[in-house]
């Protein structure tokens, strides 16, 4: 029998306690009445040779008690035979090792500096150890599995992980470290087996700053899962990078001369603050950025504006991630339909503002087609078209087209301003029975009870931008929606007659403004409002998106639906084939990018926040609630590995429970026996 805690056994020691009470404990076999002991000294009982012990069982049940407590405290375990004579074997651990192949891993020796790393820890396993290697940027691969481990000899095990990591490199992709370490957490508590073992995360990693962390909000760590920082760190710290700004050059008019909006970072710990800027090449613009700011800049014009595409390069002492890719962006054509006798010279008609409303830009040119004559548009052109507006005396066919161009998932806009655009409306919905009469004079109507969670004027919904009273509608038409199956109002006016109806066709819709934008009906062409609501309807009806001008490693490009495959060909030279409509995903290199055959061009960047290159905190980790490894524990010694092993047996067994129940039972049998013979001693009777 061992014990985990032989200290408490020199409780026992404490038997003597009783005994001694026992010998000096001295009751009278006969009482003696006596007056008042106040005038007498107290004498106490003396141990003498002629004391003996008296209750020899209450003495025993006393004793009992103090040795059961004290072994119940030691914390006895019977150890097994075979358990103490078989060698220990360690539990060892369980790892999966991240490495970082982000694009910031391409700086200077950090890649070397992270190989040694797994090298080192891949040599020192254990026999009893599982190892997984995982690599990880945007997305995360496994080089090296558990199964795999487990499979491969014990001598060759670090060799073959050594061989793995050979075939890998950095990429030019970002820094997913919230998603790699989510990954690896739960592949670690996917883990089962008999013998428990510890487990870790090793992740190997520069920890910079544009690390993307989001994922881990909230995130439910697995208990038990230590997570190990093994980081390499550059020489030179510091640096600058540069981003172009495409949100910013979208709803800029396409020029011959137009420029490109770049933003220059220096990081706050960069030694320079002065770079120049230049297309590949050529002469480019000095400039001036202090450490730990931005500037925004305009890309320098090259000496041939049709070669306004390509490399940008930053140059500067510090510089990194310093080349940049731009691409003249190819403007998307968007065609818009209008059927009406009118003509865009006549301010007085609807034409005449429409055909003003619609601004070309570096990302879409919308194309108006008017047809004035009375001829129905094409078929090429009603498959062409992303919106439908119909003007006033509209021909029959023209109706008939319109309904057809609504069937297919479309919308046509109809502005009533008068009997014809009624009896139009009526055509268009199939609905003899519909009628809307021009409303009573009055001085003017104004919108009201908008749905700003409609997309139409959901742009309009911010508190600055809902106010519609401005605008004042002198005539408008009362459209009696309860005859209109499905007819949802948008808008009402302060009479509470509807202003904007929605009614379904097919896959697409009929919008119906009650009064129109003409001078004479009304003062909504003149207002702020009038050309954001058309791009409202453009963009609730259209499916042509503008592509965008710029990716970034990693990113899907989704090509158009067309008769033939497209062709994606990559900055050196190799093509890829690609279906309709399908999505081009070899976006894994920064450069100039070319799809044929619509001879389109598209540039891939690197994450601008890979540019953010200072180590990062281990802080902020832990305030994501990643529990860190604070130092490596050495190895325990055998003597602890025994401790721990008969810890785990104690526990199992679990002796002292028992004891401490005998104790107790033990104390219960004292307490009634001391109070059967405290009772058994006569008392005498007062004498008079």
């Amino acid at each position: 029998m061992l014990f985990l805690a032989p200290l408490f056994l020199l409780g026992a020691l404490a038997i003597g306690l009783p005994v001694a009470f026992h010998l000096i404990r001295r009751t009278s076999r006969e009482v003696t009445l006596f007056s008042s002991l106040m005038f007498l000294k107290a004498t106490p009982p003396r141990v003498t040779r002629r004391s003996r012990l008296e209750n020899i069982w209450l003495l025993l049940l006393r004793c009992l008690a103090i040795v059961l407590l004290a072994l119940g405290f030691a914390r006895p375990l019977i150890q097994r035979e075979s358990a103490s004579t078989q060698p220990l074997q360690p539990a060892g651990k369980r790892a999966v090792v991240l490495i970082d192949t982000s694009a910031s891993m391409t700086r200077e020796d950090l890649w070397q500096q992270a190989q040694a790393k797994v090298d080192d820890v891949f040599a020192h396993a254990a026999s009893g150890d599982e190892l997984a290697l995982i690599a990880f940027d945007r997305t995360s691969r496994t080089l090296l599995s558990f199964e795999e481990w487990r499979q491969i000899p014990p001598g060759v095990r670090d060799s073959a992980a050594a061989s793995r990591l050979k075939t890998t490199r950095p990429t030019w992709a970002s820094t997913e470290l919230g998603h790699a370490l989510e990954n690896a957490a739960a592949l670690l508590d996917g883990q089962h087996s008999e013998q428990p073992k510890s487990r870790e995360i090793i992740l190997v990693s520069d920890l910079q700053e544009g690390s993307r962390l989001g994922s881990l909000q909230g995130f439910n760590w697995p208990r038990g899962i230590e997570v190990t920082l093994a980081p390499v760190r550059a020489k030179r710290s510091g640096g600058a990078s540069i981003q172009w700004l495409t949100d910013a050059d979208a709803s800029e008019p396409t020029t011959a001369d137009s420029e490109s909006r770049l933003r220059v970072i220096n990081l706050a710990d960069s030694t320079s603050d002065r770079f120049t800027l230049q297309w590949a090449g050529e002469a480019g613009i000095q400039l001036q950025v202090p450490p730990g700011q931005s500037r925004i800049v305009h890309a320098p014009k090259p000496s041939d504006l049709a070669a306004a595409t390509g490399e940008i390069d930053l140059i500067g002492e510090g510089a990194m991630f310093e080349r940049l890719y731009v691409v003249t962006p190819k403007p998307t054509h968007i065609p818009v339909l209008f059927l009406g006798n009118e003509t865009a010279e006549n301010p007085k008609q609807s034409l005449y503002y429409l055909a003003r409303a619609f601004q070309d830009t570096r990302r879409q040119r919308v194309e108006l087609i008017a047809h004035s004559d009375g001829q129905p548009p094409s078929e090429m052109e009603l498959r062409g078209a992303q919106l439908l507006v119909i003007g006033d005396e509209t021909s029959e066919p023209a109706i008939a087209a319109a309904r057809k161009f609504a069937l297919g998932g479309k919308i046509v806009l109809l502005p009533m301003t008068s009997e014809s655009s009624e009896q139009a409306l009526s055509r268009l919905l199939e609905s003899p029975a519909l009628s809307a009469a021009e409303a009573a004079s009055k001085d003017y109507a104004m919108l009201s009870q908008i749905d700003f969670a409609h997309p139409i004027f959901a742009a309009f919904a911010d508190p600055r931008f809902s106010d519609f009273t401005k605008i004042h509608f002198w005539n408008y038409r009362q459209l009696d929606t309860a005859k209109i199956p499905g007819a949802k109002i948008l808008a009402h006016f302060d009479t509470g007659d509807a202003a904007v109806v929605q009614v379904p066709i097919g896959k697409g819709s009929v919008v119906v403004f009650t009064s129109s934008w003409r001078p004479a009906d009304s003062q909504l062409a003149l207002s702020s409002k009038f050309v954001p609501l058309l791009y409202a309807l453009l963009d609730l009806s259209s499916d042509a998106q503008p592509r965008p001008a710029q990716y970034f490693v990693g990113d899907d490009v989704a090509m158009s639906a067309s008769p033939l495959p497209h062709k994606v060909r990559r900055p050196h030279g190799k093509e890829t084939e690609v279906a309709s409509g399908a999505k081009f995903t070899g976006t894994d290199e920064p450069g100039v990018y070319l799809i044929t055959p619509e001879n389109e061009r598209f540039v891939v960047n690197s994450d601008p926040e890979e540019g953010k290159t200072a180590p990062m905190e281990p802080s902020r980790l832990a305030s994501l609630g990643v529990p860190l490894h604070s130092a490596a524990a050495p190895p325990p010694t055998p003597r602890e590995q025994m401790r721990a092993r008969a810890g785990e047996q104690e526990s199992r067994q679990k002796l002292w429970r028992w004891l401490i129940v005998f104790a107790l039972g033990v104390l219960l049998a004292e307490t009634l026996l001391a109070a059967k013979l405290s009772s058994a001693t006569p008392v005498p009777e007062p004498q008079p």
